[in-house]
């Protein structure tokens, strides 16, 4: 989650942060109004990167956490093979698959510069 927005973050540039305060913005101004616009595609990105691993991944949680802890992949792994409930994993499955292109239409819808960071203008 730290890169892409470090990422975002590094390549604003300075001269529109100094405009606006020469402008009259205080620094709360220049954040809401500067740089966390700004940065916007890098914290979907971001979430995009860490959320759909920790929905997918069910393999990793197996093995350090013991099937402790359940994820939407292990609980549609179990409606499969132990439970034989065809349905209800199915069901999971679309679910987990809408989520999934939620979050992909969400990044298209702002990730302008395709994939490079940066401003959006």
């Amino acid at each position: 989650m730290v890169l892409p927005i470090y990422n975002v973050l590094a390549k604003i540039d300075k001269d529109v942060i100094y405009a606006a305060r020469d402008l009259g913005a205080n620094e709360f101004q220049t954040f809401t109004q500067i740089i966390f616009p700004l940065s916007i595609p890098g914290i979907i990105s971001g979430i995009t990167m860490v959320f759909v691993p920790a929905l997918t991944t069910f393999v990793i949680s197996d093995l350090l956490g013991g099937s402790k802890i359940l994820l939407i992949g292990n609980v549609i792994e179990q409606e499969f093979k132990q439970g034989s409930n065809w349905h209800t994993g199915s069901g999971l499955s679309l679910v987990l698959m809408i989520f999934i292109i939620a979050s992909m239409a969400v990044i298209a819808k702002y990730d302008k510069n395709g994939g490079e960071g940066g401003t959006a203008f």
